[in-house]
């Protein structure tokens, strides 16, 4: 077994009272995998506290569960726990305050790839934001894979998980940030002004920013390139255009 399966292993929690004193612990779970039609009681215990915590609840068939399962022993339940606890949108403005700097964070809209948002993660530490935003379905958490992708910066970013991006935004707004969207379609960033309170929105690998969360920024930017290809990498992007946000902030 890799050292990375191992890690995996660690994060998978198996077997009903297993998970039910997981949840009453506050360790963070990303997602729970349940046999669809079990609907007793230990099992509405288990349900109720993912209720509180608002995680993701998978109603799944027996084979799933088996095929998930490390110890064949899971009784109809399997949790997904976070490799790091989440933090909040407004610890990251505090943090901002702290350092009397204009808040600077990344908001990613459906990355689904672990490694592409532990390189984001891992991004964001070194071009000095202070968060990045995820929502809450749809993207991938902060898995073992996650954290080893980012080298570290996960010991140094604080990550926050929302269940509405577009609202978040709107709300951010409310307390003076802008939006810059990556997207080919969109001014040349060189052109535009990136400084001040800002996010940075990288939109999904294979879609791009989804039409609603473009909507609700306010400048769409796109990076300059010359091959035959047309696209980057979420990740690459993410670097490209954070460090031209980092260049502007310094000038």
């Amino acid at each position: 077994m890799t050292e990375e399966r191992e890690r995996d292993t660690a994060l998978r929690i198996e077997g009903r009272n297993a998970v039910l004193e997981a949840f009453r612990s506050g360790r963070t779970i990303d997602k729970l995998f349940v046999l669809e039609h079990c609907q007793d009681g230990p099992v509405q215990s288990i349900l109720r506290e993912a209720k509180k915590q608002q995680t993701i609840v998978k109603f799944v068939r027996r084979e799933k569960l088996d095929q998930l399962s490390e110890t064949g022993r899971h009784q109809g339940v399997i949790a997904m726990a976070a490799a790091y606890a989440y933090s909040q949108v407004d610890d990251m403005l505090e943090l901002a305050r702290e350092r009397g700097e204009a808040p600077f964070l990344f908001l990613l809209d459906g990355i689904e790839d672990p490694h592409n948002l532990g390189a984001i993660i891992r991004t964001a530490n070194l071009a000095g934001a202070h968060g990045v935003i995820i929502p809450r379905h749809r993207a991938v958490g902060l898995t073992a894979v996650v954290a080893k992708a980012s080298a570290g910066a996960l010991n140094y970013t604080p990550v926050a998980k929302v269940t509405n991006l577009t609202a978040e935004m709107e709300r951010l707004k409310q307390q003076g940030l802008w939006f810059v969207c990556a997207d080919m379609g969109g001014t040349t960033m060189y052109e535009l002004n990136l400084k001040g309170p800002i996010g940075l929105v990288i939109g999904n690998e294979g879609d791009g920013v989804s039409r609603l969360v473009r909507e609700h920024c306010d400048m769409i930017a796109s990076i300059p390139m010359k091959g035959q290809i047309d696209s980057l990498n979420a990740s690459v992007a993410a670097g490209v255009l954070g460090f031209e946000i980092v260049r502007q902030r310094s000038l």
